[in-house]
């Protein structure tokens, strides 16, 4: 049977023509539909998650310059509309009530499709706060930039540190820009407040600490302390569900009792009560970010560039007298100072200074990075994006995105006391093998888009990785928000540990 039906089959000459015929006009006609499917979807599905791939877009990772273009494609004209609102009793239930509607309607859609990308997207709403809090605080640094060199009682540049610190500025940069701009797939922005699984407050807390005068600044402080506490959102949960970033460990400082239930986006925790009082930080309810890198990427033909360049066993630049646990820093340079294979030098502000750091980075295999004021260091963060293994000495330090990335593959961890014990350390570091430092380089170069904030943000950047920590917390949030309702006021002990 099976060799008669061949032989009928090319006994037609017909037939294969025709089924090649058939299918091209087939393949025609979907490729048509599709097209006219695709174009009528475009313009009247706003509800869909926005494409984030945009290639022609570079991103932008010079602070000064996004902010540069951020701020001149904007119109300087104030807002008409804002948030400001005056929170009561019936506001506030109101609020709560199209909250718990809004979750159940999403609670029931899950149920029939448990594969949703939407549900499980991180949806944040934005304050519009008046351009005091916002615009008007970029518009100060922007103008202030080229024209300054204030410098902290330290001897650091204002206007670096306020980079260091930009967080605030990449965080509302890539929330409020247009869909078409962005790339991230783990945040939406919401319009309605009973939308919002979080809220972000976007007051620029470093800027006007460095740039206003102390009294100003403390009155804007109060200014904003209020308008938030006016809101029925905050009312609501306490502002459980808000988002404030304080990062730098002086912003904000004079009000912080007021706002301790809210997310607060921070360097480190330090546990000394010199930057946070007792209760006032956690690592269940607040999040660490990076700081902002000082030096240029070390891209991947830097890294090439400088893999058999890198004859220096261990590199240090910067202020070697600290308080709190930085005070280890003045031991170290005492106790390696002269030593063959190390460098350690005492910082110097302007960019002669950051050259000169960055260009011993790019020569060293492992870079000192030990505490500061705080226990956290910019230093990390630096080592980390020229391609150098930190060496970090800070028995304290909390680092950003740790239920996510795994720093012993790209970090050595030293106690301070070993590190201080004569020869120990030079004993370590020798000890490593050259099969193990070269592991942990690839694994920095993998791991270096994690720390560099752009705008757009990048999948996998700090942005994104904020985002995702974030989404982590929200259902613990909304445990501790619901139980606060419910709970008569001094009935009981709260527990301590809430969210």
């Amino acid at each position: 049977m099976a060799g008669k039906y061949q032989r009928e089959r090319s006994s037609s000459p017909f037939s294969s023509s025709s089924t090649i015929f058939i299918s091209i006009i087939s393949l025609a006609v979907i490729v048509s539909l599709f097209f006219i499917f695709s174009s009528s979807q475009t313009s009247f599905n706003r509800n869909t998650l926005p494409v984030f791939e945009n290639p022609k877009i570079k991103p932008e990772l010079s602070f000064v310059t996004s902010l540069e273009k951020f701020l001149t494609s904007r119109s300087r004209t104030k807002n008409l509309h804002d948030d400001t609102a005056v929170a009561n009793e019936e506001s506030v239930k109101k609020l709560d009530e199209l909250i718990w509607k809004n979750e159940m309607e999403r609670v029931h859609e899950d149920q029939f499709d448990s594969a949703s990308s939407i549900s499980n997207v991180l949806k944040v709403y934005v304050y519009e706060m008046p351009a005091k809090f916002t615009y008007d605080l970029l518009w100060l640094f922007r103008n202030t930039y080229k024209d300054t060199s204030n410098l902290t009682s330290n001897g650091s540049p204002v206007h670096r540190l306020i980079e260091q610190h930009s967080i605030d500025y990449w965080l509302w940069a890539d929330l409020i820009a247009p869909e078409s701009e962005r790339r991230l797939k783990s945040v939406v922005r919401v319009y309605r407040q009973e939308e919002a699984d979080l809220f972000y407050i976007p007051f620029f807390t470093t800027i006007s600490y460095f740039l206003l005068e102390k009294q100003e600044c403390k009155a804007l402080y109060r200014d904003a302390l209020k308008w938030i506490t006016d809101q029925p959102a905050w009312n609501r949960s306490e502002g459980r569900d808000h988002i404030l970033p304080i990062h730098h460990p002086w912003s904000f400082k004079s009000v912080r009792k007021s706002v301790k239930k809210a997310i607060w986006i921070l360097p480190d925790m330090d546990s000394t009560g010199n930057w946070y009082k007792p209760g006032q930080v956690w690592l269940e309810k607040d999040l660490i970010l990076p700081y902002v890198p000082n030096v240029e990427v070390c891209d991947d033909k830097c890294m090439s560039e400088t893999e058999k360049s890198r004859n220096t066993l261990l590199f240090f630049r910067g202020r070697l007298k600290r308080n709190a646990g930085g005070k280890i820093r003045a031991k170290l340079g005492a106790e390696l100072s002269g030593v063959e294979g190390v460098v350690i030098e005492e910082g110097t502000a302007g960019d002669s200074g950051k050259k000169a750091a960055q260009e011993g980075m790019r020569r060293s295999i492992f870079c000192l990075s030990p505490a500061g004021d705080t226990p956290s260091s910019a230093r990390l963060f630096d080592a980390i994006v020229s391609g150098c293994i930190p060496l970090v000495i800070s028995d304290e330090l909390e680092l950003p995105f740790e239920g996510l990335l795994d720093y012993r593959k790209i970090a050595l961890f030293v106690s301070s006391s070993d590190a201080i014990q004569p020869g120990w350390l030079i004993t370590f570091l020798q000890s490593i093998k050259p099969s193990k430092i070269k592991e942990m380089r690839i694994n920095i170069a993998k791991h270096m888009k994690h720390f560099l904030y752009s705008h757009p943000a990048q999948p996998l950047g700090p942005e994104d990785l904020t985002w995702r920590m974030l989404a982590g917390k929200v259902s613990n949030i909304k445990l501790h928000i619901r139980r606060s309702q419910r709970v008569v006021k001094e009935s009981r002990r709260l527990c301590t540990c809430e969210c």
